[in-house]
């Protein structure tokens, strides 16, 4: 059973690892990286999570979304700068997961999960369609039917081979299949060696050449903080994702500790920043990665690919990864959400469609941060309408018997409840199931109490917490708690 387990995970690592080239040295060329950037620090990144981190079967790598970010901070600055960049910004992460703030990922609601799954799935099939270019134009005639032609067989393989075996995974099967059919048949197909050669050396330790001192911090720190944002939103969301998937726990922090200590020391040795990849991962989890071996013979094979491989590894028609990227792509976008926008409450079909379309229109971070938002925005709204009271008048007194939530954003509706120029002189305020949550509703209350004290009239709160009848006493505006 063990030895069962682990050549399937270690197969899944390979297969993984196919998959990791060629998007490593897409995002390497995007930041105007050599392309061995990317391949060290999906190494490293790779390695280094799947020994230490807390989700097992994730995979991490140099990501795309991390790449964007630092593309003026290259053309402005150059790597040493950049090198700088990734192991300040890994800092940064190793410091969240010191702190244990990966419980934050608790705090995105579900409809922007399924917004972010659907965009990060489009993005996936729409970056694939660079690779129906040459030289920047699209291909045509024959080049493009052969490209047409082998991207659809790629598909059709990692469909068709679950339905005759599962002791093998798809996508290494087709990888492999296309790979040696285009080899005999010397097909007129483009490879991942037209991308970049990847032959080089063992990754070099070095700290990063640049003045130690302010002036520094200040060019680095801004790209350093939003590369840890970045790399911590896309990890955390992959991290939750994966956890559906496999019906397990991960361990969040440990997780962001173990991608600090990567991104350092992708740093230290010359390799990009990254963070979790939710494409790779999912080709992990399909190919039946679930523990640490997947992830470790990812990286691994990452670093021998490049010593000692890559006159093979760049023989891979890159139509074989695009096929699988676009398998990748259909899976990871969530279907289901389609079928429950007409089921779901209005505001949420209106989350998931916005976070979709701003991870497509932007990046990963902006969707997300806007969803937060966005949802925020709306509870707020919801739960500020739905403050009420219950009027009674007895022996000459008015009770509001208050019912619901008093915060910011309830305070318009609250005040609007009370009239302290028509009520009796003595009023009492029933807050046993009304819920104070900020210290907008502190003042509000207090505020209310002063406007009876105005009309000579006085305002009599009971059933507060201790704590908000504290502040209250404390403001000095109550004339009775």
């Amino acid at each position: 059973m063990w030895s069962s387990k682990f050549s399937q995970n270690a197969l899944a690592g390979l297969t993984t690892s196919f998959a990791l080239v060629p998007e490593c040295i897409a995002f390497a060329l995007v930041a105007h990286l050599n392309p061995l950037a990317g391949l060290y620090g999906a190494f490293f990144i790779c390695t280094l999570t799947a020994l230490f981190g807390g989700r097992p079967g994730m995979i991490s790598g140099a990501a795309g979304s991390m790449a964007v970010v630092i593309v003026a901070l290259v053309a402005q600055h150059g790597l040493q700068y950049f090198l700088a960049t990734a192991v300040l910004s890994g800092a940064i992460m190793l410091l969240f997961g010191l702190l244990r703030l990966g419980k934050l990922v608790s705090m995105v609601p579900h409809p922007v999960m399924l917004g972010f799954v659907n965009g990060l799935a489009i993005v996936i099939a729409w970056s694939q369609l660079q690779h129906f270019k040459a030289d920047g134009a699209w291909l045509q005639g024959v080049a493009l039917a052969w490209m047409g032609g082998l991207v659809l067989l790629t598909m059709a393989i990692v469909y068709l081979v679950p339905r005759v075996t599962k002791a093998l995974p798809p996508a290494l099967v087709a990888i492999l299949s296309v790979g040696v059919l285009s080899q005999m048949l010397h097909l007129p197909v483009r490879t991942l060696g037209d991308m970049a050669h990847i032959a080089g050396g063992l990754p070099q330790f070095a700290l990063p050449a640049v003045p130690m001192d302010l002036e520094t911090l200040r060019i680095v720190l801004p790209y350093a903080a939003l590369m840890a944002m970045v790399g911590l939103l896309e990890t955390l969301l992959t991290f939750n994702l994966t956890d559906e998937i496999t019906g397990t726990r991960g361990l969040p922090d440990r997780e962001c500790v173990a991608l600090g200590v990567a991104n350092v020391t992708s740093g230290l040795f010359g390799g990009m920043g990254g963070c979790a990849m939710i494409g790779q991962t999912m080709i992990n989890l399909g190919s039946g990665g679930r523990t640490r071996v997947s992830g470790v013979v990812a990286g691994v094979m990452i670093l021998l690919f490049i010593l000692f491989l890559s006159p093979w590894i760049e023989r891979i028609p890159l139509a074989a990864l695009v096929g699988v990227m676009f398998v990748v792509s259909q899976q990871t976008f969530a279907w289901s959400s389609l079928q429950v926008l007409g089921k779901v409450p209005r505001h949420d079909a209106l989350l998931i469609v916005a976070v979709t379309a701003i991870t497509v229109a932007t990046d990963l971070a902006t969707a997300v941060l806007c969803g937060i938002v966005i949802a925020a925005l709306s509870f707020a709204w919801r739960h500020a309408r739905e403050i009420r009271a219950d009027i009674t008048v007895a022996n000459g007194v008015k009770t509001y018997t208050l019912h619901g939530t008093l915060f910011f954003a309830s305070i318009a509706q609250f005040n609007d409840l009370f009239d302290p120029q028509e009520d009796p002189q003595q009023v009492t305020l029933d807050c046993r199931h009304l819920r104070l949550v900020d210290h907008s509703a502190v003042v509000a209350v207090a505020a209310l109490s002063e406007r009876y004290a105005k009309a000579g009239k006085m305002l009599q709160v009971l059933h507060l917490s201790q704590r908000c009848a504290a502040l209250l006493q404390r403001s000095g505006a109550m004339a009775t708690v």
